[in-house]
């Protein structure tokens, strides 16, 4: 069993960063892929970044693309998405998982487990 831990979320005004945190327990993840995914207000749950388990190789959703950047520290059990340039349409509860997936992005039906979730609010 795996426990995922959201941090970093909150109220930041457009065009502010935030910097998102998920550490895992309970066992090793440097054999998962991780990612991120998010659901706004009112709309389904999205894909929004994804992380493989070598060579670091990366896919974001055309929104995050040249905004977020998504990383990982295995010796921490941890993923991180740092959030640049934030916009109100980016106002979501942020959900860190991992999965087997690799080399490409994973259904939300592939990943393992899910974290708690963690709300950002971007709003002047």
């Amino acid at each position: 069993q795996v426990q995922l831990v959201e941090s970093g979320g909150g109220l930041v005004q457009p065009g502010g960063s935030l910097r998102l945190s998920c550490a895992a327990s309970g066992r090793s993840v440097s054999t998962y892929t991780m990612g991120w995914f998010r659901r706004a207000p009112g709309k389904e749950r999205e894909f929004v970044a994804h992380i493989g388990r070598t060579y670091g190789y990366t896919y974001y959703a055309a929104s995050a693309k040249g905004r977020f950047t998504i990383s990982r520290d295995n010796a921490k059990n941890s993923v991180f998405l740092q959030m640049n340039s934030l916009k109100p349409e980016d106002t979501a509860v942020y959900y860190c998982t991992i999965s087997r997936v690799d080399y490409r992005i994973p259904r939300e039906d592939e990943c393992d487990y899910w974290g708690q979730g963690t709300q950002v609010t971007v709003s002047s």
